[in-house]
């Protein structure tokens, strides 16, 4: 109210101050003579007020001026945004229409080349003459280049600003995906246990920022089922239920200028090392912190263009000792490390070389949050997450322990005592361990090779997994069997035997096309041999038919139909390899998972 008032009293003082410039030395007069007699009629009483009204009008007149002086610092600002705006907009059609015009010269010249070349008898053109038409079309080409490039640049440096604010900028995509299965596995009564039709959606959304030349950082947030570490999808069902969306990623990244090759990142990262969905899923961001030690070659280095070393701890739970002396928290993590190398093998030629050792450190947790006992989603409930999301076939062994009530009658027949147990219905796991340790080699080498038509890049792509530590866990297994007491039945199973030799994973890939102008298409297809012991089923792709002990397809079509948006398909087709089963037994029917995707990328 008071900022009001300050703003009527400055109108009104800039409408008097002009109506009294107009006015005539004989108006003035008049009423410079009617405010004296005013004045000399009320002296008294405006004595007594001189004082407060003079505090009362230098305040407001205090208050005016710094209204009026922000006014016109905001008025500055604007201007000065404006200004540069329209320097911006000037400067990229300038750069468009001398585009155009070289463009027209070009082609104006290369006509007139052509048309020179083909009269050349005729017109007695000189050699000399078509040899300055020819420099003159390839300086015009040149020219037209680089000016198309200054413009790009232009546009995307302009986009660039639109997108960011301050340090941070801004990214992210959404993906609604239809997805059918088909086939499956059958028995002598059903085969349509697999059969579903599904709609999905992704949504993620990102903000990273540059501190200054030594730190960065960001933070990601995701769709998804929060007990799921491999899947961001989130499927159409709960009843319309609000879905949730939560952190994916949040990390620091520190880069000292006084070393430049030297990288350290923390938080929940993205992978710090190259890798295949072989081996990790790519919705998945571990969690802890890595080191990478890069050296970039320019090309006057002979074949090698980067060679990089990368050391990495990712834990992903701790539990405490319940029993014994020791009640210490033991920590289970990956650590490991990583060797990467690039070959410029020509100039239409690059080898990327990787690589890497995953060494898991007390994984049984993981088999514990992934066992379920009678379908309960609720168990086990010893301090893990149920951890969702995969269909892990790694042998395991499962301690269950059921609850029953145990009741002695007499037989009226006999009279002799009789003895009946009777289940409550309360299971739960009490323990779950795998029968291999996991320490995973991994190679992978990529060829990227260039075509006679840029848009028809080519990759090649495989990758090699070993588990040097499959079946090391079997001496320390409970036996497998039942035992019975007066109020529990504790039940020891496995769900597969463990053979040391099925330790092997293997990935083929290949890719025609790149995704990155308006109507660009990429085709691919990748052929997956995952052996029961070769990857740890929990955090590998989450797609397969199953984690490992699979045989799988993959056919992928992507259409980039603008710049922003992508259409996509993608075909599954996957079984269980048909190992260790009765002699005829046939393999399992092929499973078809079938997804058709829009995305929206911002």
């Amino acid at each position: 109210m008071r900022r009001t008032w300050i703003a009527l009293l400055l109108s009104a003082l800039v409408t008097v101050a002009p109506s009294r410039a107009t006015d005539g030395p004989d108006k003035e007069a008049a009423a410079k003579e009617a405010l004296a007699q005013t004045a000399a009629k009320k002296k008294p009483a405006a004595a007594a007020k001189k004082p407060a009204e003079k505090s009362v009008t230098e305040a407001l007149s205090a208050e005016v001026e710094q209204l009026r002086q922000m006014m016109m610092q905001q008025s500055q600002q604007m201007e000065a945004q404006q200004k540069m705006m329209r320097e911006q907009q000037e400067k990229l059609n300038a750069l468009t229409e001398e585009l155009r015009s070289a463009q027209a010269a070009a082609s104006s010249a290369a006509a007139a080349a052509q048309e020179a070349k083909a009269e050349q008898g005729n017109a007695k053109v000189t050699e000399g003459q078509l040899e300055a038409v020819a420099d003159a079309t390839n300086d015009l080409t040149k020219k037209v280049a680089a000016l198309d490039k200054d413009y790009q640049g232009e546009k995307k440096s302009l986009d660039s600003r639109i997108k960011a604010i301050g340090p941070f900028s801004f990214s992210g995509d959404m993906r609604v995906r239809d997805e059918p299965f088909i086939g499956g596995p059958c028995t002598a009564t059903n085969c349509d246990s697999q059969v579903r039709n599904r709609m999905r959606f992704r949504l993620r959304f990102n903000i990273n920022a540059k501190f200054n030349d030594d730190i960065s950082g960001g933070f990601s947030l995701a769709s998804g089922d929060l007990n799921d570490p491999i899947s961001t999808n989130q499927t159409d069902i709960q009843f319309y239920a609000r879905k949730p969306i939560a952190i994916d990623r949040a990390f620091i990244t520190y880069t000292p200028h006084q070393f430049k090759p030297l990288v350290f990142t923390g938080g929940k990262i993205a992978y710090p090392f190259y890798r295949t969905e072989l081996t990790w899923d790519n919705d998945l961001n571990p969690e802890g912190v890595a080191q990478t030690l890069q050296w970039n070659f320019h090309d006057s280095t002979p074949v090698i263009r980067r060679f990089a070393v990368v050391g990495f701890a990712l834990p992903f739970t701790e539990l405490q000792h319940t029993t014994g002396v020791n009640r210490s928290r033991v920590e289970s993590e990956v650590y490991g490390g990583q060797v990467q190398a690039v070959w410029q093998l020509g100039s239409w030629i690059r080898l990327s070389t990787y690589g890497a050792f995953y060494n898991y450190h007390n994984p049984d947790p993981i088999a514990f949050a992934t066992a379920v006992a009678g379908g309960n989603p609720q168990t086990p409930l010893n301090g893990l997450l149920p951890l969702a999301g995969a269909s892990v076939q790694n042998s395991i062994t499962t301690t269950t322990v059921t609850n029953i009530v145990t009741d002695v009658d007499t037989d009226p027949a006999t009279g002799l005592p009789v003895t009946t147990t009777t289940s409550t219905g309360v299971r739960t796991i009490t323990n779950a361990k795998f029968a291999s340790k996991f320490g995973l080699l991994n190679a992978i080498a990529r060829f990227d090779i260039k075509t006679p038509y840029p848009r028809l890049p080519l990759v090649v792509l495989g990758d090699y997994v070993q588990n040097t530590k499959a079946c090391a866990n079997v001496g320390n297994l409970p036996a497998v069997g039942t035992t019975t007491t007066a109020t529990t039945i504790t039940a020891v199973t496995s769900n597969a035997s463990c053979f040391s030799r099925e330790r092997r994973g293997y990935w083929l890939e290949g890719r025609v096309g790149r995704l990155s102008e308006a109507k660009d298409l990429q085709f691919a297809y990748t052929r997956m041999f995952i052996e029961r012991e070769a990857v740890m089923g929990a955090f590998n792709f989450s797609d397969l038919r199953q984690n490992s002990n699979v045989s799988q397809h993959r056919v992928e079509v992507f259409y980039q139909a603008y710049k922003n948006v992508q259409l996509a398909f993608t075909g599954l087709i996957g079984r269980p390899l048909n190992w260790h089963v009765a002699a005829g037994t046939p393999p399992e029917p092929w499973l078809k998972r079938l997804q058709f995707d829009v995305i929206y990328k911002f």
